[in-house]
Parts: C-alpha cells; structure tokens; sequence
C-alpha cells in the first residue's frame, strides 16, 4: 500500500488515492464544495487540505460539524494523523488541536482559540462567540464546513460563512457533503450561502474511485400488514374523507382523499389563512378541521410504518389531551368520535405488537452474529418510541443493544447527554455491544469501521436522510443494507420517492459541476478587514441578548449594525437586556397568541415587569387576530393588561429587522451618552421598604423572591438572617443546605 508523503502528515497513516489528491489540489484553489459517496474520504481530503493550507499559508483551521459526536470524530481523526511543525519521533503540542462545544466555558474558548490551530467545533458555538464578539476569525485560513447540506435557511453556517469572508485576511472555504439535495435550486442555494466557486463530485462508477468502492448489498424485506392494523387504517381514512367532505361543503378546494398529500394540506391551509385574514368564521372553523386531519394522518402513518404499539400509544395520548384544561377543539372532537373510541378499545387488547417488523429484525441480528460475532449492526427507525421497542425485543432475545437518540428530553422520555452520546459511541467501536439503534441523530458522518450491516426499520421519503443511513455501513469492506417495507403501505410510496430523489441529486451535481454559483457573491466584495482591536474595544452602549435568541436573525442584525456591544449570556428574565433599567420580550404573533392561549401569558409578562423599572415587549409579525380562531377582544384584554396593568411598552413590528431597529432605538434613548454596560441585578425604584427588603436578599445566589419572603417573615430582619446559623437557616420552610451555605459564606466572606 502506498501511503501520502507531507511534512505535515504522520508518515504510513494515510493511503495514497488518486481521487482524494486530485480533489484537494483543486479546492486549495477556490472556495469548493466536495460532494462523494459516503465511505469514500472526505475527512481524508480534508486533512491533506488543511496540511497544504498550514503549510503554505499558516494561520489557522477550524472545522464544523453540525453534532458533538461528529466534532469528536474528527478531532480522534485530525490530532491521530496531523503532525504540525512536529518530527516523527516528536508528539504535538497539546494545544494544536482543541474542540469546542456549548459545554466548553466562554473564557476557555477565548483562551483555547489564541493558543490552537486546528479548532473543531458544533456551528452554534462559533456563531454565539461571533456575535459576542469573542474572538476574531481573521486568522484562519481555512474553514471546513462538514455536512454543508445544512447550509440553508437560517442555520448556523450560513452566518459563519458571512462572517468569515467579512474578517479573514485570506480565506479559504471547503464544504463536504455526501448528499445536497435532489433539486438544482438546493444545491444553488448551498453554494450562494457558503460563496462556493466550484463543485468537486465523484460517483460510485468513476473510473479513479471504482478501485476503492466495496460491496454494498440493499436488499428491501416486504413485511406483511396484520389484519387489524388493516381494519384501523382503513377506518382512519374515512375519518379524514368525511372531514375533508367538511372542507369542501365549506367552499374549500381539497383533493380526494387517495391524493392528499402534505402538498396539498399547505394548500389548504392557504386558503384557511386567507379566509382567515378577512375575518370570515369558516376559516377558523376549517383550521381546526385542518388539525383534526393532520391528527388522522400521523395515526395513519403510525399504523402504517411503525406498528400496533406506537399506534396504540398515539390513540391513548389522544384521549389524555381531551382531558387536559387547554385542550384543543380538534383533540376533543377526534376523542368523542365513537369510532376512535372504538379504535381504542380495540387497540387495549392487543397484547403484542401486531406489525411484525421487531420479529424480522431480532431474527436478521440474529442470523447476522451467529455467521459474522464481530459484527457491527446499527438499525434506524424514525420514532423515540419504536427505537425502545427494537432495543426491548432484542434484549429479551439475548442480544445487548443500546439506543442512540437526540439530547432533548420529550414527555418521561429522557434523551443522551453529550458526554453519554460519546460513550456509547465508543462502547459500539470498542465492541461492548453489537447492535445500536438509533434516531436520525446518528445518520450523520459517523464512522464505525466495522459497522457491515444497517437496517431500516421504515423506508424515508428524504433523499438526504437516506443516503446518510446507507453510508453506515460499506465504509472500510464490504456492507449489506436490509430495508424494511410494509406492504401496500406509505413504506412502499417512500422508498421509489427516495430511489427518485438520489437519482435526481446525481444529475444536479453534474450540472453545477463546471459553474456552481453564478450568482454567489463574491468573497472580496464583502470581505472587511477587521483588527484585533474591533474585538478588545469596550463599547459604550451594549445590548445582552439570551443565550436562546442566537437562532433568530435578530441578534445577527444586531451584530452587524455599528454602535452596539453585544453580549450573549443566559438572562433569568426577557430575551433582551438594555442598560440597567430595561429589560425586552420578544414574542412572535404567533408565539404571543399560543402564550396566550396554552401558556401564562400575563405571568411571563409580569416576571419581567418585576424586575426592572423599564419593561418593553416587542410583538414581530403581521395578522396577530388570525393567528387562532380567538376573539379578537380577548387579544386586546391582554394587551390592555400588559400596558396598563402592568405598565409594559408594548410595540408592534413586522420582522426581525425591524425588532433590531427597535433595539436599537431603544438603546440609544436608554442609555444615552451614559456607559450601557447592564448591571448583574436588573432592579426596579421599589416604594415600599419591604420590597426593598426582598430585593437585597434576593440578589444572594440561588434565592428568589418566595424565599427571600420566607426568610424575612421569620427572621424579622435583614441583619438577623445574616446573623443566623446554618442550622438556624435551615429551619426556615423551603431552605437547604445549599442556600443556607450561599448566605453565610457570603456574609463572612473578605471582599
């Protein structure tokens, strides 16, 4: 085996391919995107890119990928095989290489990015420090944007991108992907987003990459559909014909129901808002229809793909939602209905799962380790619920497997950490357990040299997605991909919808290959030096936004304005903080009505009215009154409470341009020629002593205003809290041992 010759590279580590040397030279040339199968190196491209780039033009390298565990993917690859400024002999600085994500505190990064030249990192991370102004990226020299297909809309990368050909004094763009998407306008998109020149593609059949493709098996098992399952689906489909029957004698145009499709229920709803937006009753009568189909068709689609139980569980969380004290018009009328009463009855008899797929699965697992016992298998399923289903039927037949899904937590169902992700990741490698089932979490990038076989619980109508499954598996030998289908189902639909698709992807790429971006722009008009000195300046007025706002263009509008300091940090109250005095909610039309409606409006309000002298909210959107079927008066009630109940400045906006100006505003009346740096405790000019009261105590750590209350009421002064004894604080209802501590190391300790 021959293997790459670079300084920069450790000796024998990385085999010589034409078709990865050939694709590097050319993206050292240009801004690129490299699209290639899975399998095939494009993490291995990267390196010698970055060895090349590090060689000739110094500075740095960072690297994104849109998941931690991918991120540490390449980290394990990159600090293994890149060898800077180092002798064989030698080992790198323990500082070359650094990772950042969320976990990874603010002044630790700052510090890790002066020091690191190669930093890799979660997208979300690097545009929070960006718009915080944390660090500048005028010294790289090459940004690898990993899993680009992700480059649309208002992800992360495609402000980064923005950012980077603004600040860096001689930028380089790589973006790898093994599947952009299947129409020319994605790919388009992709390329304008991220300012790519020019597109690198190969495909399984080119004569430089054929040597290096191994067998990839993809066989699709036809499943049988049980008889009940049969019966509910057919039942369900007449609930939704006689629910579009509604639609229709309503005077909306609505399809029969063997062509609806989720095209045609946007259309629909089209004609639901514009109705809606002349205030005509039948449009509020037929958005709540409109949900009462899209219930029946997720129904449908359970039954169909995933089996009786998840199917079951649906209908019974159905009927919980009627009970609840908010519960929406559709949810009850679909609970009353004598026929998914039925449905439900039925369903509590099932004592197994009716649809087969966990059998076929525990016997190819099966099959699969007795002839191969140092396989790695992972099988995708789209749901939480069918992911525990797979991992309970295979450890009641003997085979250990462990579930691979998102961080977030849903219902009682808790999700992986980070940390716990990377565990089980490297378990998998390491061959504690064979078999991992998993979300779409782990359709990405990731790399299981040994993984030889994949299962799909259910077919996907993404092309993306499925590509990204498929290549788990044929990466380093050979690999076989089982597709589970069922039959005269959605599954049967979805699968030639993908195959359709990844074929229509194929003839995108080819045409963007020569001229990707006509009318991307370009790097140098937009680029703007910027000096170290941008990032060390203490501005005079600042804005702090909540952590949680960076997804919205907001913050990125205010980023770009000039006269702002902006800071990111997690507020306890509004989404932003101007001054010490003010404090701004934003809520969208929609999010302000659904507060309104299944939440606490006026008591989110009221939070931050207690909490500053200067309380504003900011409602961005068009059509408040037609966002639910409400009475227009119960919206102005609330707004009525706000500002004069309250004493909330309410203003209405129609974008978020338009909130940034209105920050901005904001600010400059705020804060005057005055230093804009926010103090730690937002506070308001209190009347009564006993507030004031309160509100010292309450700015100890941990101590909110019922403890604070509690703790007076007792005590009968503020001196004689400080005074008291652990002990004599913990006695005190809803005190413990951690506030107890808090208040009397405080009050003790030497400033």
């Amino acid at each position: 085996m021959n293997y790459l010759s670079h300084p920069f590279i450790k000796p024998e580590s990385i085999e010589t391919r034409d078709y990865q040397l050939s694709i590097a030279a050319s993206v050292l040339q240009e801004n690129s995107m490299v699209v290639l199968p899975t399998g095939l190196g494009k993490t291995a491209i990267a390196l010698i890119a970055t060895a090349s780039r590090l060689l000739n033009a110094g500075g740095k390298v960072l690297m994104m990928a849109p998941t931690k565990p991918l991120v540490e993917q390449h980290y394990r690859f990159f600090s293994t095989y890149l060898q800077i400024g180092e002798t064989e002999e030698s080992e790198p600085a323990s500082d070359t290489f650094t990772m950042f994500t969320g976990e990874t505190p603010n002044k630790k990064r700052v510090e890790q990015w002066e020091t690191a030249t190669c930093i890799f990192a979660t997208p979300q991370v690097i545009k929070n420090d960006c718009l915080a102004g944390r660090y500048s990226l005028n010294d790289v020299t090459l940004l690898i944007v990993d899993e680009c297909h992700r480059a649309v809309g208002n992800y992360a990368y495609v402000f980064i991108a923005q950012e980077y050909f603004r600040q860096a004094k001689n930028p380089l763009l790589l973006a790898m992907t093994a599947s952009p998407g299947s129409t020319r306008q994605k790919v388009q998109e992709i390329c304008e987003n991220l300012m790519v020149g020019r597109v690198e593609s190969r495909t399984e059949t080119d004569s430089d990459v054929a040597p290096y493709i191994h067998e990839r098996e993809i066989s699709y098992l036809t499943v049988p559909q049980p008889k009940e399952l049969e019966n509910a689906i057919k039942i369900l489909n007449q609930l939704v014909a006689s629910r579009l029957s509604i639609l229709s004698g309503l005077g909306f145009t609505v399809p029969s129901p063997d062509k609806l499709s989720m095209k045609a229920m946007n259309g629909i709803s089209a004609q639901m808002q514009a109705r809606i937006k002349k205030q005509d009753s039948s449009g509020f009568v037929a958005a709540s229809i409109h949900a009462e189909i899209m219930k029946l068709r997720h129904a449908i689609s359970l039954a169909e793909t995933q089996g009786s139980e998840a199917f079951k569980q649906y209908l019974f969380k159905l009927q919980i939602e009627a009970t609840e004290p908010k519960a929406s018009k559709a949810s009850i009328r679909l609970s009353q209905d004598a026929r998914i009463q039925e449905l439900a009855a039925q369903a509590k008899g099932w004592q197994e799962e009716l649809l087969q797929k966990p059998e076929y699965i525990t016997k190819i697992v099966q099959k699969q380790l007795s002839e191969f016992p140092d396989s790695r298998i992972i099988i995708f399923a789209t749901f939480r619920d069918t992911v525990n289903l797979i991992v309970k039927k295979l450890t009641s037949a003997g085979i250990e497997s462990h579930r691979f899904v998102g961080q977030a937590t849903r219902d009682t169902e808790k999700g992986l950490s980070q940390k716990e992700q990377l565990a089980t990741l490297a378990q998998f490698r390491e061959g504690t357990f064979k078999v991992l089932v998993a979300t779409s979490v782990g359709e990405e990038g990731l790399d299981v040299p040994s993984t030889d076989l994949v299962i799909f619980y259910e077919t996907v109508p993404s092309e993306i997605r499925s590509i990204q499954r498929k290549g788990r598996t044929g990466r380093h030998g050979a690999g076989s991909i089982i597709v589970l289908v069922t039959k005269g189902t959605a599954d049967e639909t979805y699968r030639w919808i993908s195959y359709s698709r990844e074929k229509s992807m194929q003839k995108g790429i080819s045409s963007l290959k020569k001229n990707p971006s006509q009318n991307a722009a370009n790097p140098e008009e937009t680029k703007h030096q910027m000096s170290i000195s941008d990032f060390d300046c203490e501005p005079d007025k600042i804005i702090i936004a909540d952590d949680r706002e960076t997804s919205s263009a907001v913050v990125e509008c205010l980023h770009k304005k000039n006269g702002i300091g902006l800071e990111i940090r997690r507020l306890e109250s509004g989404d932003y903080a101007i001054g010490n005095q003010m404090l701004v909610e934003r809520k969208t039309t929609r999010d302000f009505v659904d507060t309104l409606v299944e939440r606490d409006l006026l008591g989110q309000i009221r939070q931050i009215a207690d909490s500053c002298e200067h309380p504003v909210l900011i409602i961005e959107g068009t059509d408040l009154y037609a966002q639910r079927n409400i009475a227009p008066n119960a919206i102005r009630g609330a707004l009525a409470a706000i500002s004069i109940q309250l004493g909330v400045s309410v203003f209405m906006v129609t974008n978020p341009e338009e909130t940034a100006e209105m920050l901005y505003v904001l600010m400059n009346r705020e804060l005057g020629e005055t230093s804009g740096r926010p103090s730690l405790h937002h506070h308001k000019s209190y009347r009564s002593e006993h507030e004031q009261l309160e509100y010292i105590l309450s700015s100890f750590p941990g101590i909110g205003p019922h403890q604070a209350r509690s703790l007076l009421k007792h005590f009968g002064s503020l001196s004689a809290v400080i005074k008291a004894s652990e002990e004599e604080l913990r006695a005190v209802d809803g005190i413990g041992q951690k506030i107890s501590g808090v208040i009397t190391n405080l009050s003790t300790k030497k400033y």
